[in-house]
């Protein structure tokens, strides 16, 4: 299925469709917490989900695009109290904020996070669709905590986005601490933002 093909079925879901692709999503997130990215089969999420084993491949072309969604959605939940997050101190400290929490809440559910990365940065290419939209998700949020315009907005959110994602690897692969991980994306998330605002000066 086509990436194209893919976002116009997404756009003209009824309720019914729209809650069963929620189950979906809902069902291959509690696979991967319990046993990461080889408990999650197509197979499996169907049967968790209650649907017919076919009707999974109705709204994910494979297994990494279905964990892809998956990633996006369990951002979304990470960062749902962005508005918190977003109130007081300085733009920097709002960055950083919003960056360490994700840290530690991919921290908690190591499995769940194994599972996101290797989806992720596999070559399947019904992935690149639903990798730019978290991507895209993303930037929207880090720009959020900031709370003001961030001079090369795009260009930043690359930068941080390649730091998240070695962070997520750092937890998952390499087994690093949390602690750790956290004080590199906040060091990473000063030194990006204040790079931007020297650049824009100069």
């Amino acid at each position: 299925m086509s990436g194209d093909a893919r976002f116009t079925v997404t756009r003209t879901l009824t309720r019914d469709q729209q809650a069963r692709r929620h189950r979906l999503i809902d069902a291959a997130r509690e696979l991967a917490l319990d046993g990461g990215y080889p408990a999650v089969t197509m197979h499996d999420v169907a049967d968790r989900a209650g649907v017919a084993r076919a009707t999974v491949y109705r709204y994910f072309a494979t297994k990494d695009h279905l964990l892809t969604e998956v990633a996006a959605t369990w951002a979304q939940r990470a960062t749902r109290d962005i508005d918190a997050l977003a109130a007081g101190d300085t733009p920097a400290e709002r960055l950083t904020a919003l960056l360490e929490r994700l840290v530690y809440v991919a921290a908690g559910e190591p499995a769940l996070t194994s599972a996101i990365v290797q989806a992720v940065t596999r070559g399947d290419p019904s992935v690149d669709d639903a990798r730019t939209a978290l991507f895209l998700s993303a930037r929207d949020r880090l720009s959020a905590a900031v709370g003001e315009p961030v001079p090369a907005r795009d260009d930043v959110a690359v930068v941080l986005g390649h730091v998240l994602l070695a962070a997520m690897v750092s937890l998952a692969s390499l087994h690093r601490p949390a602690d750790e991980v956290a004080a590199v994306v906040r060091t990473s998330g000063r030194l990006v933002l204040a790079g931007a605002r020297a650049t824009a000066a100069s």
